[in-house]
């Protein structure tokens, strides 16, 4: 009976992915086929042409989104196929379609989770994750707090794909002593999910978190300088940033902590005895061994100058992944790790990556994604201030979760910058509202690399990723909506400026 139920379970499994297969399928050919649409029009009265290669970007683009909802095929075999559509169906040359998936941003990621890989087989991960327990002690709900804090404030000094290659083995040791073994749980669910949310709250609070901040600013800085915004501040420091992000940051960290202790709380209160049992392991690891303390130096070293990189201006040409990846040359320098440690980076990952950054390329290339973003916020062109700024920012929350987030920053804030002052909407709010719903995509696995790593841990699927991101998503979309209409005009940040023209 067992056996004929979950044959009838994989059936039914099996006949869901063959409609999603077939929904993405057809969502493709009806907008790579369809007539031409028209063009989108900036307030300026600029036009901007839906190009049938235009088209065929936004047919690859539902298409990947629909497959890697409802995972019709695994998450980095859609990567691929959205690379052989857009050479088969001549949207972009195979050349540059295939190029993206070396992009640098996906060796970043490689780099980190290498980064992840040494402190598991060093051993550091274990040290770590016992340390943390005889902290926070057996309460699963401390557990939970304890995980999402240190991921928090680690993504204040470090790209936040790093904290999470990196956070992600020591909760596999914390969840291992949860004596579940490998199957999912609430706890399981609730504690990879939300590293992954967290990491990105945490990474909004200042420019190390990640590069679409640096992005944004440069936008800003080259909108005001070209006289086509206003604003009271005609700079946006790292210290700046730092003090209006900091406090959103840190209360999303502590929201998403009530989140989960809601949406899963775990099915064991306490886990009785887990100090000392931790407190028992710790020491029977010993003192620290030469490849744990060449690890620890390699990798703060990385950290030290990644950081720099923001404040010395001879670092600043030095792109970050090249530094990353140094510690991936140093790590085979010194055998920590062997070539057969190739065999065991989750690839499935990586090409996920690679295949976001092939369509976002594309989106942005073809010019699908500008007029994807002209044609949102010109509806809002002559809405209340407060209803321009949230609509911005709920179509970067939204591109940001199918595309990279630098790209969903690059392709709406010009355009909304232009709009803005139109409305008496100061330049700053929307920079910094835009960098908040960038920092977090809650729906997609592709929105950001953390989301991805903490698939890996097989304790969630793709679709109860998305499912649960939809409160978290409205639970950010209020908190934004809280600060741009009372908290930051308290803080001193700009929000309305008289109307242009």
């Amino acid at each position: 009976m067992q056996r004929e139920a979950t044959g009838t379970a994989e059936s039914t499994m099996s006949v869901g992915k063959m409609i999603a297969m077939f929904t993405g399928i057809i969502l493709f050919a009806i907008v790579y086929y369809a007539p031409p649409w028209p063009d989108a029009i900036d307030p300026m009265g600029q036009h901007f042409v839906l190009s049938k290669e235009a088209k065929g970007a936004l047919a690859v683009f539902l298409l990947a989104g629909t497959w890697w909802i409802f995972e019709v095929v695994p998450i980095g075999v859609t990567s691929i196929t959205i690379g052989v559509l857009q050479a088969m169906f001549l949207i972009r040359p195979a050349k540059t379609a295939f190029k993206d998936f070396m992009d640098p941003s996906v060796m970043f990621i490689f780099a980190s989770i290498m980064i992840g890989m040494v402190f598991t087989k060093t051993g550091l991960t274990k040290r770590l994750a016992y340390k943390m327990l005889m902290i926070v002690g057996e309460k699963t709900s401390m557990i939970y707090l304890g995980c999402f804090v240190v991921t928090a404030a680690m993504t204040h000094i470090m790209a936040h794909t790093a904290v999470a290659a990196t956070i992600y083995p020591l909760l596999l040791s914390i969840y291992a002593m949860y004596d579940e073994g490998d199957k999912p749980t609430r706890f399981g669910k609730g504690l990879f999910i939300g590293m992954a949310y967290v990491a990105g709250a945490g990474s909004v609070v200042t420019l190390l978190g990640a590069a679409r901040g640096a992005v944004a600013l440069g936008f800003y800085n080259d909108v005001m300088a070209k006289g086509i915004a206003s604003g009271a501040n005609l700079d946006i420091s790292f210290f700046t940033l730092t003090k209006f992000m900091f406090p959103i940051g840190w209360l999303m960290t502590f929201l998403l902590w009530g989140f989960f202790m809601i949406f899963f709380k775990p099915e064991k209160k306490t886990i009785p005895g887990l100090r000392e049992r931790a407190a028992k392991l710790n020491s029977k690891m010993g003192p620290l061994t030469k490849n744990e303390i060449i690890a620890s130096a390699i990798v703060l070293g990385v950290i030290v100058i990644m950081s720099l990189k923001s404040f010395l201006p001879i670092l600043k040409p030095i792109d970050k992944t090249a530094i990353i990846l140094i510690s991936t040359i140093l790590f085979f320098i010194f055998g920590i790790m062997k070539i057969e440690d190739l065999e065991d980076v989750p690839w499935n990952i990586i090409l996920l990556f690679a295949g976001a950054m092939s369509i976002g390329f594309c989106l942005w290339e073809t010019g699908a994604a500008k007029w994807l973003a002209v044609n949102w916020l010109v509806m809002f062109e002559e809405s209340p201030g407060f209803v321009f700024i949230m609509g911005i920012t709920f179509f970067v929350l939204m591109m940001t979760n199918f595309i990279m987030n630098v790209a969903a920053i690059a392709i709406s804030l010009p355009v909304a910058l232009v709009i803005a002052p139109y409305l008496g909407v100061a330049a700053e709010v929307i920079v910094f509202a835009s960098l908040v719903a960038a920092g977090m995509p809650f729906l997609l696995l592709v929105g950001a690399a953390p989301n991805a790593i903490a698939y890996d841990s097989k304790q969630f699927t793709t679709g109860e990723f998305f499912l649960y991101g939809i409160p978290a998503s409205i639970m950010l979309m209020i908190v934004i909506g809280v600060f741009i209409w009372i908290i930051w005009p308290l803080m001193g940040m700009p929000i309305s400026v008289t109307p242009a023209g």
